[in-house]
């Protein structure tokens, strides 16, 4: 009987001492393995837009959406990711539908995307988002009227452009329509200030790539959106005044 009642009181002394260790675990160390089931996911459906793929997803037993930049993605694929950006309410044109709630992910891959110090794989979401602009140099021939600013000159003046609205035309090279409510639309006229040679502008105007534009509005300069979509300068809620579509 001795014995039976030493061995229940072992028992119970274990169990304590072992849900005592279970919550004085280190909460950096919680923290970090809980963060790593955060950047894993899986593929449940697969709905393709002709600048996104929107995929809905099982992480940590919740289904949730993402959207990526368009890419071949199919059921039971599993995905790393680093950073994403919520947006609530969110409606896609180019599969005409509303998300609640969608989360945007900056880059995935199958394998890893590395620790602190790693290289992180070349895809990005939304390529207009991105700090380092995705887009090329295009050849663009533009005749600018005397004293007309060309995008040399914007770069050149930026700081002079934050306080007062300015106009300036170009040729659309890319468009990324309605991400976080706003059109973003890069523009190129041919002229460049050392490696700068396109202007990203935000606004509610709709154009087409390839057509000539003039937009006015005011430069932001350093400006941060979050999740890593930093921008040096940007054009923030520009007003559409021509558009010559080629």
């Amino acid at each position: 009987m001795m014995y039976k009642l030493r061995l229940i009181s072992l028992i119970v002394l274990a169990v304590f001492v072992l849900g005592a260790c279970v919550q004085n675990k280190n909460p950096q160390q919680a923290q970090s393995v809980a963060q790593a089931n955060q950047n894993l996911f899986e593929v449940t459906e697969v709905v393709q837009g002709k600048t996104y793929t929107y995929l809905n997803v099982k992480e940590n037993m919740a289904d949730r959406w993402v959207a990526v930049s368009y890419q071949e993605a199919k059921p039971g694929d599993v995905f790393y990711y680093d950073e994403a950006l919520q947006m609530t309410n969110f409606h896609s044109k180019e599969i005409d539908r509303t998300f609640e709630v969608i989360y945007f992910v900056n880059q995935i891959s199958k394998t890893p995307l590395g620790g602190e110090g790693g290289q992180a794989m070349a895809a990005e979401m939304p390529a207009s988002h991105s700090g380092k602009v995705s887009v090329h140099s295009e050849e663009v021939e533009m005749e600018k009227a005397e004293g007309e600013l060309t995008i040399a000159d914007v770069f050149a003046k930026r700081a002079d452009l934050t306080s007062e609205e300015f106009e300036i035309r170009g040729k659309v090279v890319k468009v990324n329509e309605q991400v976080m409510g706003k059109n973003w639309v890069h523009i190129q006229d041919g002229t460049s200030s050392g490696d700068k040679f396109d202007l990203t502008i935000t606004t509610q105007a709709e154009v087409e790539v390839g057509s000539e534009v003039t937009f006015k509005g005011k430069l932001t300069l350093e400006k941060d959106f979050g999740a890593g979509y930093f921008y040096d300068v940007i054009m923030e809620d520009a007003t559409l005044v021509t558009k010559k579509v080629s």
